[in-house]
């Protein structure tokens, strides 16, 4: 069983950038696909981000060219690198396998203020 823990959140301006990283617990995290996922208030959690094996990357329409994910497969960690934040980006955010997650972490909460 994978145990993630995310964090990097916090409160930025738009315009601003953070970068969140999530460390994966257990040997599987090297052989699967990882994924950035995001909940707002009240609404469904829904996929940001994915990368397949070290460089096969999937963005939503949403953050395409300005959020970049990555991995290192020896620290077992994925990152996303948020540039040009906006509010809509308001969320908590969550690592997890992809494209079928397993038990969820408590994410890192990231505000964006106008």
């Amino acid at each position: 069983q994978v145990q993630l823990a995310e964090s990097g959140g916090g409160w930025v301006q738009a315009g601003g950038s953070l970068s969140l990283s999530c460390a994966a617990s257990g040997s599987v995290f090297s052989s699967n696909a990882m994924g950035w996922y995001r909940q707002a208030p009240g609404k469904a959690r829904n996929l940001v981000a994915s990368i397949i094996g070290d460089s096969t990357t999937y963005y939503v329409p949403s953050v395409e060219g300005r959020f970049t994910i990555s991995r290192d497969n020896a620290r077992n960690t994925v990152y996303l690198q948020m540039n040009g934040l906006k509010p809509e980006d308001t969320a908590v955010y969550y690592c997890n396998t992809y494209p079928v997650p397993t038990n969820w972490g408590q994410g890192t909460q990231v505000t964006v203020s106008s």
